[in-house]
């Protein structure tokens, strides 16, 4: 979940701007307070956390720096609410996958197109935890410690399952649950910084293509003959 690098910049246009302050002038509290929040997870993940300012921001949205602040105490403020928006979805789907009865294999597979399925609605939270997380880690308070412990349930939740496959003879014995575990995540995660929407695969096809490879293989005939 945290493949951690430096994004590059981007610039905005004044016909964005004049879209986006009539948006956030508009509505209720609570939807300029959510426009705001989508508008700064796009340049934190076009620019970097730490080159955004809140100047930036209230340009972007067509407002004055001040009213920021009728929302947000800070920039902390305002990125806090993007992952924990995106990492109580996805442990939350995690959860409910595996309250259901099914084998490992079935339960794993239905992680991987969870996983899969929040490059869309949670590109900008992805992409910020990987250029930011070590940065965002190293704010002093502890402001940011939940990012480790939800990492850490969330490689629990894999790693019982892939050891619970091995225990029954669906996965092999001979590999490491943690490493596997990371291997796979690294794959998902990564991912949000190539694909796009609209594309020859969306994130079912792109989701149901790799659990073809990883369940059945790249190679073919049995596996004992294919080693050197």
């Amino acid at each position: 979940m945290n493949t951690r690098k430096n994004s590059g910049g981007a610039t905005t246009t004044p016909v964005k701007r004049q879209v986006t302050k009539r948006a956030a002038s508009s509505g209720s509290a609570s939807e300029r307070r959510d426009h705001l929040v989508k508008l700064a997870a796009e340049l934190f993940a076009r620019k970097g956390f730490q080159a955004t300012t809140v100047r930036e921001i209230a340009e972007e949205a067509g407002i004055l720096s001040g009213s920021l602040y009728h929302h947000f105490d800070s920039k902390e403020s305002i990125v806090d609410e993007v992952l924990t928006t995106f990492l109580d979805d996805l442990v939350g789907r995690y959860r409910v996958a595996l309250e259901q009865e099914g084998e490992p294999r079935a339960i794993l597979s239905e992680m991987v197109r969870i996983g899969f399925g929040t490059l869309e609605p949670h590109r900008a939270a992805i992409t910020v935890m990987q250029n930011d997380w070590n940065y965002l880690r190293s704010l002093p308070g502890g402001r940011f410690d939940y990012l480790v412990k939800a990492e850490d349930e969330v490689e629990r939740m894999w790693v019982e399952q892939i050891k619970l496959g091995q225990a029954v003879g669906q996965f092999r014995a001979d590999v490491d649950p943690k490493l596997t575990y990371r291997m796979i995540r690294d794959t998902i995660w990564v991912a949000v910084r190539w694909f796009r929407p609209g594309g020859r695969l969306n994130t079912t096809g792109l989701a149901e293509h790799y659990i073809t490879v990883l369940f059945d293989g790249l190679a073919t005939g049995e596996r004992s003959s294919q080693r050197a």
